[in-house]
């Protein structure tokens, strides 16, 4: 079983409830999301997130492709971390961990993704596909939160993909 792993993280100049106001709600999510992926919820995001929340959205993670994607909430701790892990979805495998961090001057955002391709040895050869895809989507999502929240100048964007 061929794993990877995805781990984003930036820093912005605001609080951490300011931070945890936007990222744990998931009516947010279609804002960071670039528009040519469709994404659109359709149901679960009428609450404050809670663990055991479902929710389901229709997205088009590659072009042709539209798909349903179904995510539950899986831990909270209200103001520093949630998970979601995909149900059903393009994944053979889908762990998102989101981490708030106070830092001097801001709070520090980071993702960690666990990845399992679906299709076996086949999926594996997507790989390259689908690095090039979630590393323009979290790209996009940099770029959107700077515009919404500025940035810190002393601490940079990372952003990795690599086989665990």
């Amino acid at each position: 079983m061929k794993l990877y792993q995805l781990h984003a993280s930036q820093a912005l100049p605001i609080t951490k409830d300011v931070a945890w106001a936007f990222l744990s709600d998931p009516r947010n999510l279609a804002a960071i999301t670039p528009d040519h992926m469709g994404f659109d919820i359709l149901s679960g995001a009428d609450k404050a997130m809670f663990p055991g929340q479902i929710i389901q959205y229709k997205v088009i993670p590659f072009p042709g492709f539209p798909t349903r994607w179904v995510t539950e909430i899986t831990h909270v701790r209200d103001g520093e971390y949630f998970v979601d892990e995909q149900r059903f979805g393009p994944y053979a495998l889908w762990h998102h961990k989101h981490f708030i961090k106070a830092i001097p001057n801001g709070v520090l955002m980071e993702d960690i993704i666990d990845i399992k391709l679906p299709f076996g040895f086949l999926g594996r050869l997507g790989y390259p596909l689908i690095k090039k895809q979630l590393t323009k989507v979290f790209k996009y999502r940099e770029q959107k939160l700077v515009e919404r929240f500025g940035c810190l100048e002393d601490q940079p964007t990372r952003l990795n993909l690599k086989s665990i």
